[in-house]
């Protein structure tokens, strides 16, 4: 048994939302009980202690959707990539790199990546991978990757057409390979989803393929209307919008999700509202390819799950927090909107989302719940309480005040050093495949000696 103590808790639990001075007792893989630090002592003085040493005790954060694929790209600069449109930054960078991942640098991806996230205090992640160099086997290296380093997460594979019909088949059957392997292990820590690209790099005879080995078993996470290519060509070569055919193609659902949704019309709404479908939304992404404002004013006031995701830009969901603010009131010209839907669909709503794959509550600190905890270090120099908490957050926070991550009732980080994880081994590892991938883009050569 365990307890977190000595700290402001903060339990997104409408019945007791705040807990001045507070604990959370954790036994096994699940919270015991919440509630005011004196009295959880006194009940439990034979349990393990962690001190929050009067920072912020919170839910893990939830990551909706990101890509692990993207995980040995920071710092890289291809030759010669210069994008001016969204296609070429997908074809000359993202689809450049997947196309270069083997298993091993899969491997490193999931490390590098499941480490920032434990480290930023993200516990459950929805990742939509891409791996065209070596697709079998890739979701079951990156489930390995996240049972070794203890993270909850929901897997799946990019389905799509852009190299060809032999890796396209090869990735509808990792997909179905994994969620199979998945409704036999009936773990809460790894669930699947059934992914797909853009719709531009899929035909409806694809479609069609990916319904059949799905057979109903789980959801579809796809890309939707993240650049004007899927509207073109779905207009073009359908006479039909981007969830209109999906719509015809059955993709969608109470557990499908449909990442980014731009370029939405008001029809496609009503139909995503209509089939329960879920939404996410990744505004630095959306910002930094220069691809629009998802209209999730609109689509949440019609009553849309929306969620929050990172897209991997970062793995900080409280960035993803600031800047959702800011793209969606500077897109409104209105200063005083967005901040219910924003702290709405990090705190509430990805909670949602997580609980329609995993069946232990997420997101929540209440009896019952996974035992998903973090402390976050901040030490406020104004007025706090629950009243005003998530303007603390928003305002005096970011991912780095995290000092300890609690998964599953695993100890993971503690006080800013990871626990029972070899990161030097690690990150020794990464830079390795790393240098061997930035060799392989660029055609020349990168001695991991000459960076460690």
């Amino acid at each position: 048994m365990l307890i977190v103590k000595n700290g402001r808790v903060i339990t997104r639990d409408a019945a007791h939302p705040y807990y001045k001075d507070g604990a959370v007792v954790i036994d096994g893989e699940q919270i015991l009980e919440v509630g005011a630090c004196q009295d959880l002592e006194k009940k439990y003085p034979k349990a393990e202690t962690i001190d929050a040493k009067g920072g912020l005790i919170m839910p893990g954060f939830i990551n909706a959707h990101t890509h692990i694929y993207s995980g040995l790209a920071r710092g890289l600069s291809v030759k010669g990539y210069n994008p001016t449109n969204f296609y070429e930054i997908l074809d000359g960078m993202w689809w450049a790199i997947d196309r270069k991942l083997d298993l091993d640098l899969t491997r490193a991806s999931a490390y590098v990546t499941i480490l920032e996230c434990i480290r930023d205090g993200v516990t459950t992640i929805f990742d939509h991978h891409a791996s065209f160099c070596e697709i079998p086997g890739s979701l079951f290296a990156i489930k390995d990757v996240a049972k070794k380093l203890g993270m909850r997460a929901c897997l799946c594979y990019e389905v799509s057409e852009r190299d060809g019909e032999e890796k396209c088949l090869q990735s509808i059957q990792e997909n179905a390979d994994f969620l199979t392997w998945c409704e036999k292990e009936n773990s809460d820590m790894i669930k699947a989803m059934f992914g797909g690209h853009a719709l531009f790099t899929i035909s409806d005879k694809t479609f069609e393929k990916m319904v059949e080995a799905n057979d109903g078993r789980t959801g579809f996470h796809i890309h939707v209307a993240e650049g004007m290519n899927d509207v073109w060509d779905s207009l073009q070569n359908y006479g039909t919008r981007p969830v209109e055919r999906l719509l015809n193609n059955n993709i969608l659902g109470k557990k499908t999700l449909l990442g980014h949704c731009i370029h939405l019309s008001g029809s496609e709404m009503d139909i995503i509202r209509e089939t329960g479908t879920m939404v996410v939304n990744n505004p630095e992404s959306n910002m930094g390819n220069a691809v629009g404002c998802a209209p999730v004013l609109q689509m949440m006031k019609k009553g849309i799950l929306v969620g929050m995701g990172t897209d991997a830009y970062t793995h900080d969901m409280l960035e993803s927090l600031k800047v959702f603010l800011i793209i969606q009131r500077h897109n409104a010209e209105m200063p005083n909107v967005a901040w219910g839907e924003d702290m709405k669909m990090l705190f509430e709503n990805n909670r949602e989302i997580a609980g329609r794959y995993f069946k232990k509550p997420v997101g929540i600190l209440k009896a019952g719940a996974a035992a998903d905890v973090i402390v976050m270090d901040y030490d406020p120099f104004t007025p706090i309480s629950n009243e005003n908490i998530d303007g603390h957050l928003l305002f005096g926070m970011n991912g780095h005040n995290c000092r300890t991550t609690i998964i599953n009732g695993k100890v993971l980080y503690k006080d800013r050093a990871f626990v029972g994880i070899d990161e030097e081994k690690i990150n020794a590892f990464s830079m390795e495949q790393a240098c061997r991938l930035w060799g392989s883009l660029n055609e020349t050569s990168y001695n991991p000696k000459d960076y460690l």
